[in-house]
């Protein structure tokens, strides 16, 4: 897959087209932190309410640039004003509440967007992106022994020192998994199988794809192909 694009270097989109997708946008919050701040009345309430509400500022600034920046690329995409863009959630496929995938009340695009270094995609059918920081090696081997059978596996048989890495490879490829199906992190590490090798897995009615990240960092993208299931092998 190629780099994502640059928000803030790179122009804006044009209007999305179908089976233009997967489209993928990365930016750093410090580097667009003092855009959002200024560009932040294209959030609506709830995303006003909930920016107020964090205690940190790393926090606030995390989710203040990363929903400023989607407006921004969901406004160039639908064709209209970023603050007129409508969000919502999907019923989540666990519970049927809503508080599932997010999604454009006007259906399409389907966005992910995820983190620190925010990583987003776009895409004509359901999709999920992540990306994740290096571990050391302590905190690897805790987020190893969560995984699935086979993927504890693979990390077993690797040198120590590269463990961190196919660690973090592989929770990039599950989260982002997770969050194309919409239930996040409401599913065990455990049950889907999506690889810790150099290679995703195949995972039933999904592309599972690595994404090119900076240096120490993993990210992935995920993109519904079929009706998706679940890889419990």
């Amino acid at each position: 897959m190629t780099p994502p694009a640059v928000l803030g270097r790179d122009p804006l989109p044009e209007p999305w087209v179908a089976g233009a997708g997967p489209m993928l946008w990365s930016l750093r919050v410090g580097e667009y932190r003092d855009r959002a701040v200024a560009r932040q009345a294209v959030l609506d309430g709830a995303e006003l309410a909930r920016c107020r509400a964090f205690l940190r500022d790393t926090d606030r600034d995390r989710y203040r640039v990363a929903h400023v920046a989607l407006r921004q690329l969901l406004g160039a995409y639908l064709d209209r004003d970023p603050a007129d863009v409508r969000l919502t959630r999907e019923p989540c496929p666990g519970c049927g509440e809503p508080h599932g995938r997010p999604a454009v009340a006007a259906g399409a695009p389907h966005f992910s967007h995820s983190r620190d270094a925010v990583l987003m995609a776009f895409a004509d059918t359901p999709v999920g992106v992540d990306v994740e920081a290096m571990p050391d090696a302590g905190t690897a081997a805790e987020m190893g022994a969560l995984f699935h059978p086979a993927e504890r596996a693979e990390l077993a048989a690797l040198p120590y020192a590269a463990r961190p890495a196919a660690v973090v490879r592989c929770w990039a490829r599950k989260e982002a998994y997770l969050k194309g199906v919409g239930i996040g992190l409401g599913e065990d590490l455990s049950v889907t199988h999506v690889g810790a090798g150099s290679a995703p897995a195949a995972v039933p009615g999904w592309t599972l794809t690595d994404v090119p990240a900076q240096p120490g960092y993993a990210a992935a993208c995920a993109i519904r192909t079929a009706d998706s299931g679940t890889n419990r092998s």
